[in-house]
């Protein structure tokens, strides 16, 4: 593909969704266009970065050897090593990943999570995967072996691919969380891409959903065993499967609305790294004769990035949300808090997610390694909407004046390279 196609293709693609009047929560965003090997991008040969080849680097060096433990395998042991807590565990019993076979209501596949990892275990299953978020390269997938084995190596995978670089992962490699809907004879088919826009009611189909009475209604836990309970709230997964090999049993509501926000923010971040890093003059020197379409395109880009980022969108609680597990709080201590004591990771769960509507992801290493052309445009659209100087009605709806003060303090407080431009709001 042409530099120019590349330009033409995603303007388009920006265009259309602006101009279809389609609810917002129903856009998954424009899509990269461009090539995984192109010469500014090296997807395939390119350098790591990411927590994955470092562990990989320590098991090769004899600095760490991971613990084999019964039907779980090596998982405790990785999980450790990856600082991932059980309490991030989330099961799905849609038959969908590369072990597909295998999951089923009886024997669901157990995701476990952090901001720069997940891993998937099936019982019974040859393979541990891996995904990590990888600086510059976007989503890199790695499998482990299951079973007891010399040496301890994690092998890259591309096969993933498949079905996570495409248009619901925005064209780059990436995350992926559907609400999957079984027919009567139990196999799932109709998937809907899963993230804070969409309402909580229409969430979580095919994965089991643990939660505390009195929490929103959703799709999940929809299965044989509660066939008698069905829109009950569960506490814990007791007596729905064999436990033998599971870390836990519970599959906290906090953690799958936290990975249903953080999957999509990353597509975006990524995508948003690949346009500025394919448009770039130094590999594709065409992109200075085109300088206006070049910044048309990125500004484009970058809107979308912020509107994610600040939550306009968000699908909005009609009722609090209550896990099982400390999830929610541990959650929380894990990033840095202004001198006021608050943080992009405190959780709301009241009406909306994020107690400060600004992604805590912006701390990541995929956001902190975002190319500067693109990383301006970001924080310059982020002060247009925090200052108040962007009157539109969603972003009038969605942030208010004590919501804008509260982020811009945060970040001016915990974000290093933030824009001396960033100043106290006062309207």
């Amino acid at each position: 593909m042409t530099f120019r196609t590349t330009i033409v293709l995603g303007t388009t693609v920006l265009a259309l969704l602006l101009a279809a009047g389609a609810p917002t929560r129903a856009q998954r965003g424009g899509v990269f266009q461009g090539s995984a090997d192109d010469p500014a991008i090296r997807y395939s040969a390119g350098p790591l970065d990411n927590v994955v080849d470092r562990l990989n680097k320590r098991l090769e060096a004899g600095e760490v050897k991971l613990t084999f433990q019964g039907r779980s395998g090596y998982l405790t042991s990785l999980l450790e090593a990856l600082d991932i807590r059980p309490d991030a565990q989330m099961l799905v019993y849609s038959a969908t990943s590369l072990q597909a076979s295998r999951i089923r209501e009886h024997n669901p596949r157990a995701l476990f999570f952090n901001d720069q990892v997940a891993v998937g275990w099936v019982r019974g299953g040859d393979l541990l995967e891996l995904v990590t978020l990888d600086s510059k390269q976007g989503a890199v997938f790695y499998t482990f072996p299951l079973k007891e084995t010399e040496p301890q190596r994690f092998k890259r995978m591309t096969t993933c691919l498949g079905c996570h670089m495409s248009g619901d992962t925005l064209g780059v490699p990436g995350l992926l969380m559907f609400s999957t809907t079984a027919d009567s004879d139990r196999r799932y088919g109709l998937s809907t891409f899963t993230d804070h826009r969409l309402p909580v009611e229409q969430r979580f189909g095919g994965w089991f959903v643990t939660s505390n009475p009195g929490t929103i209604r959703h799709r999940g836990n929809v299965v044989t065993r509660l066939a008698d309970r069905q829109g009950e709230p569960i506490q814990t997964t007791d007596g729905l499967y064999d436990a033998d090999g599971y870390i836990t049993n519970t599959s906290d509501i906090a953690a799958l609305m936290v990975f249903s926000h953080q999957a999509h923010m990353y597509n975006l971040l990524i995508r948003a790294g690949w346009e500025a890093r394919a448009l770039d003059p130094t590999h594709h020197p065409e992109a200075a004769n085109d300088k206006t379409s070049v910044n048309l395109m990125l500004r484009g880009v970058a809107n979308e990035v912020v509107d994610y980022l600040l939550y306009v969108d968000e699908a909005q609680l009609p009722t609090p949300v209550r896990g099982t597990t400390g999830f929610a709080a541990h959650f929380a201590g894990g990033g840095p808090r202004d001198k006021a004591g608050r943080s992009l990771r405190d959780l709301d769960l009241q009406k909306r997610l994020a107690k400060y509507p600004c992604s805590y992801l912006i701390y990541s290493p995929v956001f902190e390694q975002l190319p500067a052309s693109i990383k301006g445009m970001i924080y310059e659209r982020m002060w247009q909407v925090l200052s108040g100087a962007e009157r539109g009605p969603r972003y009038k709806a969605a942030l208010t004046l004590e919501d804008r003060k509260n982020v811009v303090q945060i970040l001016r407080e915990t974000k290093a390279d933030l824009p001396a431009y960033f100043k106290p709001v006062t309207k």
